[in-house]
């Protein structure tokens, strides 16, 4: 048994994965969507990029036996800076259209202009929380604005982790994934898939993300 916990992306909680964990769990696998600081029922605007890579540590520490590491968009900071401190817990990171990111980067530096005005638009009424764009699900909540500011560092140790996945969604206008896609299919110690498909691939494509998460295992 293998346990998948399971990252959202930006405004979005745990609820995105709950397809793809009720798959997981009929394999006889532990499925954690995991809702962090701020992105549930209790505002949390102090909360940083560090602050939820720690909540996701945490959780990565607690486990027994293989853990399986999940991140959309904006999760994959997170997944990066956890694995980047507890490799050894970790068997297998899985990035689902998201930022890879190096030492030093943040969502805002890899991101493309379009999504800055959206921050900085999301963040006119207090300038700590960005408001979700209107089109989103009325689950998603406003994301701590310091979680996209923040820049990350990474001594390297994620790269110890044996298996690296990177699943591109290549059916929306605007993806600032793509060409992180690009140079990833050429490097052989990651495997790549791409779903023509919207950005939210946990919600718009269960099954087949499934299917790839349980072939980690």
């Amino acid at each position: 048994m293998a346990t998948f916990i399971l990252i959202a992306g930006g405004w979005q909680g745990g609820w995105v994965y709950q397809q793809v964990a009720e798959i997981l769990t009929a394999h006889g696998h532990k499925a954690l969507p995991t809702t962090l600081s701020g992105l549930g029922d209790a505002p949390a605007p102090m909360a940083n990029l560090e602050t939820h890579i720690g909540e996701v540590v945490s959780a990565v520490k607690s486990q027994q036996g293989d853990v399986v590491l999940v991140g959309q968009s904006y999760g994959g900071m997170v997944v990066s800076g956890a694995a980047d401190a507890a490799p050894s817990h970790i068997r297998a990171l899985v990035y689902v259209d998201a930022y890879v990111p190096d030492s030093g980067d943040s969502v805002w530096s890899l991101t493309t202009p379009r999504f800055r005005d959206m921050f900085v638009a999301g963040a006119q009424a207090d300038g700590l929380n960005c408001a979700p764009p209107p089109t989103l699900d009325p689950r998603c909540r406003p994301q701590p604005m310091a979680t996209f500011l923040q820049s990350i560092k990474l001594s390297g140790r994620w790269r110890e982790v044996p298996r690296k996945t990177y699943i591109g969604a290549h059916g929306w206008e605007g993806s600032p994934f793509l060409d992180l896609y690009r140079r990833l299919s050429g490097e052989p110690e990651w495997s790549t898939f791409t779903f023509d498909c919207g950005h939210n691939v946990a919600r718009l494509k269960p099954e087949a993300l499934a299917e790839i998460l349980l072939a980690q295992v």
